[in-house]
């Protein structure tokens, strides 16, 4: 038998579970297992069962096994760290490595928010500016992040569920 090369997969393109398995050295019932505890892990599932997993999937793994194996989080540390911090941060750390995301993270909290003025942003004119859009568009999803943490954390406390409940009656 001859060792055929590899074909090299574009990076967006989709991954399987030995391939996901393989790149981040850990087996493949641990991917399944951490799929139960992580409900922010959801690979599309093909006819089977056949789990594909998308390049942010892989990056949110990354980053589950950066803060379980290389900073020896438990799996409710890293479940915390989803829920207060959120996905896009700890697949950052699975990107970028811990010290890079936390610090891109802590200037991010540092900096002023300075809002555009209406002349700026003049959305009326035929090419708005595409870095200023960016800046309001990742803004926009840090405090979407950060409301749907939050929406999360209250869904959990009892006293919120209760009036919830007695609000509905």
């Amino acid at each position: 038998m001859t060792d055929s090369p590899r074909i090299e997969k574009a990076p967006d393109a989709f991954r399987t579970i030995s391939e996901v398995s393989e790149a981040l050295d850990v087996p493949q019932h641990v991917l399944r297992f951490w799929e139960a505890k992580f409900p922010q892990v959801k690979p599309l599932k093909r006819a089977g069962g056949r789990r594909y997993y998308r390049p942010d999937d892989i990056d949110l793994l990354k980053g589950i096994r950066g803060l379980l194996y290389g900073e020896g989080l438990t799996i409710k540390g890293v479940q915390k760290v989803l829920r207060e911090q959120g996905v896009r941060h700890v697949a950052e750390i699975g990107r970028d490595g811990i010290k890079d995301a936390t610090a891109r993270r802590e200037a991010e909290r540092a900096a002023p928010v300075v809002l555009p003025t209406v002349e700026q942003v003049n959305l009326s004119a035929e090419a708005p500016s595409d870095t200023l859009l960016e800046a309001q568009r990742a803004r926009l999803e840090n405090v979407l992040d950060e409301l749907l943490n939050l929406r999360e954390i209250l869904r959990r406390r009892p006293q919120f569920s209760q009036r919830k409940a007695s609000a509905a009656e």
